[in-house]
């Protein structure tokens, strides 16, 4: 022994040796009387905390289930939701399982649980001390991520708690019911028994029961179940999305083989078969992989049917009719999904990680990674389809991936739109008596921002362009007019507009908010634009249209909700200058030359794109659609080099509205109102043309009565000649009103 060690043990037992010869002078100072009183008082103690363990423990399950739910398996009716075409889109209910009796299933089948989920399960009495101890530890030094220690009976005590419980509760009071309930279970019923009810209520991700997963994964009964088939339905239940075959089928097969080592390890089956079976290959039923319709869609309809109703939705067999249309939800699913992959492969993306790359990482790590599936590594996207005329929701994507992440970026995520915020600004100028044709200057500003720098806004491209009238420069997308106009009309008057026309978020008192610093959601920018659609009508979106009971009475049925926000004329002013924008402008190369949307179709919208590209938009519409589609990261960062709206977000909506018109009659274009006021102009000056301007430069322009130009153009022409032409040439792709 070195020096240092023996120094380190004396050192130790002088300490003890003084704790102990201090604990001995203290009694010693104390009378017989006074350690009487302390051995009680110590008793005393000892029998209240027993007292009110044994009170707890008494009492911690007033409210568990009874045990003799082991074989209740009633009937509850699942609540039906259908598409607007009236196909069934999904069933709502807590458990769908067809049980089997133990006795039907070869030893393999139930020995693959037993070998990854509880290999004393034949010896102890509902907990595994030794587990229960290991898992404890591990829980207190890494978290509940990496804590195990629930027994098969264990398990099935937890699944027997009501469906109102939050089953991913890892309280501890949670825990010591399903202990408690362990234990009664295992005084009242035989293993065989346990095993079997498991076995049939475990979830097998949305299938409950061996029976039921037997036939969805492998088309087939459980009985028939072979060695390598019942190790992949084992390793399921540790985490049903993960682990899911179908979805995940490496990560499945990983686990598989581990479980089939266990097997092997605990003399469950031998080497040579465990060898065999993993090197079996994974054959899973045709249709087994088929993802579920609008996801999304379903969990927001499912989540507005709980508010309302509660657990009765999993049991009453309501029928929900929504008003989701399944074409344009799978035309939307198909772009979104080939658009996002085409960002990931453009040489300048930025993303640490694509999602393909994710479908190999182990399990539990994405969740790890993500707060709970908010904030995904891989880059996002979202998508929102909105009949303007009743607020019906024909389309909902709220991410790429539900099973990775059930956040719902459509309704939930909060970001900054861009410049699909402009037209707000441009609508609150256009009813304050600005008309379009007015020119501003695209150069640089400082705004004084008190108790900061001043603020200087720029354009996309870091260029300036000068003289500029309203149309162009928001079909341009350009900043700094926006900014100006903004102070022009004023921040309170901007924000009382886009508040009016649907957004209900708070929009800061800021020059930077008319180029969209706000934070909205994106159904509060669709529900926005179906005014500019609705030519001044704001309509809610609903996304369920009745509710009937299972005998077919009418139970709830929505009212489309409509409100006139703003003077059609205003807004018809407003919707020429965004037919300009899908026209000329930023939106033309996604919406008519890459998607092929005839001009016989009128659309209008608006690209947007954040600072450093971080968030990139695409708002298009047409009198029967309004779309909208974003594309980013959850945590914001650049999506690519170059990426914008126009390029990045916009052939997600384009296409969507590309495939209706296939195989719809294109609508006719918004009617103009007949007060409006029509004149010929110069667009480097604003003012009425003449014949020396040039034909490139003259158009014509939509005015409110008494906003019209009466002045005629002087910067083209004789010097100091100011006069009306009686014949102007108009640029032959200016938009015939």
């Amino acid at each position: 022994m070195s020096s240092a060690e023996s120094g380190v043990r004396s050192a130790g037992a002088t300490f003890r040796r003084t704790v102990r010869g201090g604990y001995r002078a203290t009694l010693g100072r104390l009378t017989p009387r006074g350690r009487r009183l302390l051995a009680i008082g110590v008793l005393a103690f000892a029998a209240w905390c027993a007292g009110l363990a044994w009170g707890a423990w008494v009492h911690i399950c007033d409210r568990c289930p009874s045990i003799a739910q082991i074989y209740a398996f009633e009937p509850k009716e699942a609540t039906q939701l259908y598409a607007a075409d009236g196909s069934l889109l999904h069933e709502l209910a807590i458990e769908r399982r067809t049980p089997i009796r133990l006795e039907d299933l070869p030893p393999h089948v139930y020995n693959a649980f037993i070998a990854v989920e509880d290999r004393r399960f034949w010896g102890h009495e509902g907990v595994d001390l030794r587990r229960t101890t290991r898992a404890f530890i591990d829980f207190v030094f890494n978290g509940y991520e990496v804590a195990g220690g629930s027994t098969i009976t264990q398990q099935l005590a937890g699944a027997m708690f009501s469906a109102s419980v939050d089953r991913r509760d890892i309280s501890i009071r949670r825990k010591l019911r399903e202990i408690r309930v362990a234990f009664a279970l295992e005084s009242a019923y035989s293993k065989q028994e346990i095993l079997e009810a498991y076995l049939n209520q475990i979830n097998f991700d949305g299938r409950y029961g061996i029976e039921a997963a037997a036939q969805r994964y492998f088309g087939k009964r459980a009985r028939e179940l072979n060695l390598p088939e019942a190790a992949t339905l084992a390793a399921i239940p540790r985490n049903p999305r993960s682990y899911n075959p179908a979805r995940n089928p490496e990560r499945a097969v990983g686990r598989r083989n581990l479980i089939l080592g266990l097997m092997a390890g605990q003399g469950l089956v031998s080497r040579h078969d465990a060898e065999v079976a993993k090197a079996y290959p994974l054959e899973i039923e045709e249709g087994a992989v088929r993802d579920r319709v609008a996801p999304y869609f379903v969990e927001w309809v499912r989540q507005l049917l709980y508010s309302r109703y509660g657990t009765d939705i999993y049991e009453n067999g309501f029928r929900v009719y929504t008003t989701l249309d399944p074409t344009i939800q799978a035309t939307a699913d198909s772009a979104l999904r080939a658009q996002l992959t085409q960002v990931e492969r453009h040489p300048g993306f930025r993303g640490d990680v694509t999602y393909t790359q994710t479908r190999s990482w182990p399990a539990d790590s994405l969740r790890t990674v993500s707060r709970d599936g908010a904030e995904m590594p891989y880059v996002q996207g979202m998508f929102i389809a909105l009949d303007p005329r009743t607020g019906d929701v024909r389309a909902l994507i709220g991410g790429r991936d539900f099973e990775d992440s059930e956040f719902n970026r459509a309704t939930q995520a909060i970001r900054q739109p861009g410049s699909v915020f402009k037209p707000f600004v441009y609508t609150a100028a256009i009813a304050s008596g600005i008309p379009a044709s007015e020119v501003i200057i695209d150069a640089p500003i400082l705004i004084e921002n008190p108790g900061s720098e001043p603020y200087s806004p720029k354009n996309f491209t870091d260029t300036f362009h000068g003289p500029m009238t309203l149309r162009r420069a928001l079909a341009q997308s350009i900043n700094v007019v926006a900014v100006k106009l903004g102070q022009r009309v004023g921040e309170e008057s901007m924000a009382q507009i886009a508040t009016s026309m649907g957004i209900t978020s708070e929009i800061p008192r800021v020059p930077s908010a008319a180029i969209g610093s706000a934070s909205l959601t994106p159904l509060e920018i669709a529900t926005a634009y179906t005014t500019f659609a609705n030519m001044g009508v704001r309509v809610a979106p609903r996304p369920i249209l009745r509710i009937e009971s299972k005998d077919g009475r009418v139970l709830w049925e929505s009212q489309v909700n409509r409100e006139q926000v703003l003077e059609p004329r205003v807004a018809w002013v407003v919707l020429s200058m965004l037919r300009d924008a899908v026209d000329r402008g930023t939106g033309h190369g996604a919406v008519r030359v890459g998607a092929g949307v005839p001009y016989s179709v009128p659309v209008a919208g608006k690209t947007g794109t954040t600072n450093s590209a971080t968030d990139t938009w695409f708002v298009g519409f047409t009198p029967e659609l309004v779309t909208a589609t974003w594309i980013g990261f959850d945590l914001p960062q650049r999506v690519h080099v170059g990426a914008t709206g126009g390029t990045t977000a916009a052939p997600v909506g384009a296409a969507v509205l590309a495939s209706y018109y296939r195989t719809h009659e294109p609508p006719p274009a918004w009617p103009r109102p007949g007060e409006l006021i029509e004149r010929v102009v110069d667009e480097t000056s604003g003012l009425l043309a003449t014949q020396w301007c040039p034909a490139g430069e003259v158009y014509r322009e939509i005015y409110l009565p008494g906003t019209e130009p009466t002045e005629t153009c002087d910067l083209h022409g004789p010097w100091g000649l100011r006069q009306r032409a009686d014949s102007v040439s108009v640029r032959p792709d200016a938009i015939d009103w």
